[in-house]
Formats: C-alpha cells, sequence, structure tokens
C-alpha cells in the first residue's frame, strides 16, 4: 500500500488543522492505520491509530481530547483533526499502515510497515 499524508501547515497556538492521509493499494491487507510524530532532535512518537476495519481509536495521553482520528473506508483515506493545537505539537506527521492485528502493537511504530512521506505541522505560540 502506498500512503500520501497531507494538511500540515502553520497555526497559531489553539488553532486546527486537519491532516488526510490517502492510501492505495492493497489496503485490506492492514488493520491499523496510524499516526505518528517527530519534532527536531526527538524521537519519533505515537499519535494515535484507528482500526480499519472497526473504526476503534486510540490516541495517545498527550493529545486526548484535543485530536480525533477518523477514516473514510470508501475513500481509502484515514484523518487526523487537531484542535487546541499547542506549541510542542510542532513535529513532521507521519501516517502509518500496520498489518498486526493484536491490539498491543497498534502504538508501536515497529509494528508498521507502510509509511507516509510526512507533513510538517508548526504551531507558532
Amino acid at each position: 500500500v502506498q500512503l500520501q499524508a497531507s494538511g500540515g501547515g502553520l497555526v497559531q497556538a489553539g488553532g486546527s488543522l486537519r491532516l488526510s492521509c490517502a492510501a492505495s493499494g492493497r489496503t485490506f491487507s492492514y488493520y491499523f492505520m496510524g499516526w505518528f510524530r517527530q519534532a527536531p532532535g526527538k524521537e519519533r512518537e505515537f499519535v494515535a491509530t484507528i482500526g480499519w476495519d472497526d473504526g476503534y481509536p486510540y490516541y495517545a495521553d498527550s493529545v486526548k481530547g484535543r485530536f480525533t482520528i477518523s477514516r473514510d473506508n470508501a475513500k481509502n483515506t484515514v484523518y487526523l483533526q487537531m484542535n487546541s493545537l499547542k506549541p510542542e505539537d510542532t513535529a513532521v506527521y507521519y501516517c502509518a499502515a500496520s498489518k498486526y492485528s493484536q491490539y498491543y502493537t497498534r502504538s508501536s511504530s515497529t509494528y508498521y510497515s507502510e509509511w507516509g512521506q510526512g507533513t510538517l505541522v508548526t504551531v507558532s505560540s
């Protein structure tokens, strides 16, 4: 599967952005679609994930209540709605796909085999 992320940009603190991840190819082979992010000088970290079939979401504590992940199966697209953005949300955001179905794998980048190119989100204070 190929993943194309988009929607990043510059926004003031407290603002909102919506990221999109368009998937093409054999999407039915993948169980989870996730978003990860990497800030300058930091390791990549988990943000949110959603079951491709059941639509069940899971979030990192740092974004819970502010970010919402959703998917549109007909469009093969996963979205990340980001509200109440903070300067510490500044990072390159990556979407990824995982073939592992076990819930314990869904927040670890190790289990995601396909990655999009990343989209930069910058939150100014």
